[in-house]
């Protein structure tokens, strides 16, 4: 999770790669997906990327690869991937 620049993982905080710049057409969709879930942009584009493993092929990300460094945190590397989940919207 983004905390004023930096991600906080497991093991500690490292400095983010850089911050997305999105197309018209993209931030829309985001605006869009951010109001049916009743979160901010920056909440919403997390649960895109936190549902993106449930929904594509894992195996093929993986092949495609090129830092096997992360393989144990990496949201792709689990077996249990494969299932489909509805994200409901926040309530709170």
């Amino acid at each position: 999770m983004p905390v004023g620049g930096f991600v906080v993982l497991k093991g500690g905080v490292e400095p983010m790669a850089y911050t997305p710049e999105l197309s018209m057409e993209a931030s829309c969709t985001l605006r869009r997906i951010a109001w049916a879930l009743n979160i901010p942009m920056t909440k919403a584009i997390e649960r895109v990327f936190e549902h993106l493993p449930r929904i594509l092929d894992t195996e093929k990300v993986c092949e495609g690869c090129r830092d096997r460094s992360k393989c144990a945190e990496c949201a792709f590397n689990s077996n249990d991937n494969k299932g489909r989940e509805v994200i409901e919207p926040d309530q709170s």
